[in-house]
């Protein structure tokens, strides 16, 4: 995935509260019936990420980096930094 060019897509959550990730990018990270994923989330924000069946030290790493990420957040510490920065450190976790 070309990260520089990525698209904003909607999606709606069901009467179950299910959501469909749109095709687009369910092709480009190949999440496939059954694919599993890590679910976070704070005040009006949900972060997805795809992971192998079973949890490798790179996900628990990445896992534990977004919670500490949360946390600044809720601290008010965050750096304004160039798109281009965001995406080189987000293709890095």
């Amino acid at each position: 995935m070309n990260t520089d060019e990525l698209d904003t897509e909607l999606t709606k959550t069901s009467s179950k509260g299910q959501i469909v990730i749109p095709v687009k990018i369910r092709r480009e990270l190949k999440i496939e019936e059954g694919s599993l994923l890590a679910v976070t989330a704070r005040d009006d924000m949900i972060v997805l990420k795809k992971i192998s069946s079973k949890i490798s030290a790179k996900d628990m790493k990445t896992l534990k980096l977004v919670e500490g990420a949360w946390k600044d957040l809720e601290k008010g510490k965050y750096r304004v930094r160039s798109k281009r920065d965001f995406f080189k450190e987000l293709r890095e976790w």
